[in-house]
């Protein structure tokens, strides 16, 4: 099979509410390009910010869910 000619990527939200838009760019084409930089709408910050390219493996870090053991734990406590 062939590869993929498109990479996808994520614009996400500079002002850290976790918002983001998913976005795909050719990659054939776009060899040492600058980081995509866009003014979008932040729903949660119900505003325009501006949105920085982002790569999933990071973004999965940085926005983890919390793991189930630790929301029981935390009910118990209560």
């Amino acid at each position: 099979m062939a590869k993929a000619t498109k990479e996808t990527f994520f614009l996400v939200s500079s002002e850290g509410t976790g918002a983001f838009y998913v976005n795909r760019k050719n990659k054939k084409k776009g060899k040492g390009e600058n980081k995509l930089k866009v003014k979008k709408y932040d729903p949660i910050a119900r505003k325009h910010v501006l949105f920085e390219d982002k790569k999933l493996s990071k973004l999965k870090k940085k926005y983890k869910a919390a793991s189930p053991e630790k929301s029981a734990a935390e009910t118990e406590k209560k």
